[in-house]
């Protein structure tokens, strides 16, 4: 018997290596085709997750990613947040049944705390900061004990990161939520952007997330332009049609003054909206219309900068429900602008009439009342008045 003990063993082993390595191979799948935008290609590979492996935590967690996706395409479009809120809920149910079998189940705790951490996520998003504190308070500790019992777990640096970086970060540009966080431990950037770097280099499933963390803190809080846009080429390499990563890379380069270069990959991204590619919107589509519309317009090609302000207003009054938008207002502007070159000056200053009407945006209000006052004193303007009135 004993002759058989170390083949029976290395089988037991084997069949334990390959079962991990099915399971490991399953969730990045359905990681990557959540990043590619196919989405029911993700459930199906989730599903086959869940008939797999029915007491694991992940199969829940990352189906409820799926929505997260859709969400984060346009962040201002609430119609997914009650369906993500209740998958959110079924992870948490999960996990606690879970815990409840056994309270040190590694995979249940970091489960836990990262469905706990994207609900708070989107509570700050929707400004909802009550709940996104709490919610981030619970996750910590999840995360931490998460990895205390599994410190081979480097996807935890994601939880970490977040954490350390945003709680240091928030209440410096919204001084309002301070009291909100004042029973929280300190956060602090410079630790939370390495520990983003952890899980970007070394993390297992969270890499991806922890590169798009990495890419919009850099842009919009730490204000390192060649930082987002490196961020941004490393998602592309992998997800070139993914337009969250692809609209970064162009704002990068408008926050670097290369207008040219912006331009041409709004012009990417405008054909992509115009050929229905997923995820490629009006929103984003009204933000590339803009920036080529600028190009054309620095180009001296007044009429294709005219055709792309026009598609930027009109887009901007279908997806701007609510309020006008700084696009909407600008791109009236832009317009006024080529109608004045163009010796339109009736037709420029009721564009520039149109903005008074709207809420003041960077200086609006006072542009425009020069402006228009300028060409009403304009003896090209009134010359041409007097020609129409003679015809």
């Amino acid at each position: 018997m004993k002759i058989f003990t170390p083949v029976f063993l290395f089988f037991i082993f084997t069949n334990l290596t390959a079962q991990k390595a099915d399971y490991d191979s399953l969730i990045s799948t359905g990681v990557k085709k959540i990043y590619q935008l196919k989405f029911d290609e993700a459930e199906n590979v989730f599903q086959s997750f869940e008939r797999e492996y029915p007491k694991r935590a992940a199969g829940p967690f990352f189906d409820a990613m799926i929505l997260w996706w859709k969400i984060r395409l346009d962040m201002y479009d609430e119609q997914y947040d009650d369906e993500f809120y209740d998958k959110i809920e079924n992870v948490l149910d999960f996990c606690d049944e879970l815990l409840d079998e056994n309270d040190e189940d590694s995979e249940a705790l970091f489960f836990k705390g990262g469905a706990l951490g994207f609900r708070g996520w989107l509570h700050s998003i929707r400004k909802e900061w009550f709940d996104a504190a709490l919610d981030g308070k619970d996750a910590l500790p999840l995360v931490y004990e998460s990895y205390k019992q599994d410190t081979t777990n480097t996807d935890a640096y994601l939880g970490f990161g977040i954490y350390d970086y945003y709680t240091a970060v928030i209440p410096e540009k919204y001084p309002f939520v301070k009291p909100v966080m004042i029973f929280f431990p300190d956060g602090n950037k410079e630790r939370g952007l390495k520990e983003l770097e952890i899980a970007a280099e070394k993390g297992k499933y969270a890499k991806y997330e922890a590169l798009f963390f990495l890419m919009i803190s850099n842009y919009q809080f730490e204000e390192n332009y060649d930082k987002s846009l490196e961020y941004a080429d490393r998602m592309l390499a992998e997800f070139p049609d993914n337009p969250v990563f692809e609209k970064y890379k162009a704002r990068s380069f408008v926050k670097k003054g290369d207008y040219k270069t912006a331009a041409e990959i709004f012009a990417e991204i405008y054909r992509k909206c115009s050929a229905g590619f997923t995820g490629y919107n009006n929103r984003i589509k009204r933000e590339a219309s803009y920036y080529v519309g600028n190009q054309f317009l620095r180009d001296g090609k007044l009429d294709s900068a005219y055709a792309y302000f026009r598609e930027c207003e009109l887009l901007s009054q279908i997806v701007d429900k609510e309020k006008e938008t700084g696009f909407l207002i600008s791109s009236e502007m832009m317009l006024a602008k080529i109608l004045e070159r163009q010796g339109k000056y009736d037709d420029a200053i009721a564009k520039l009439k149109m903005v008074l009407e709207q809420k003041e945006y960077k200086g609006s209000h006072k542009k425009a009342e020069t402006r228009i006052k300028r060409m009403e004193n304009n003896p090209k303007k009134n010359l041409k008045l007097l020609n129409d009135g003679k015809r």
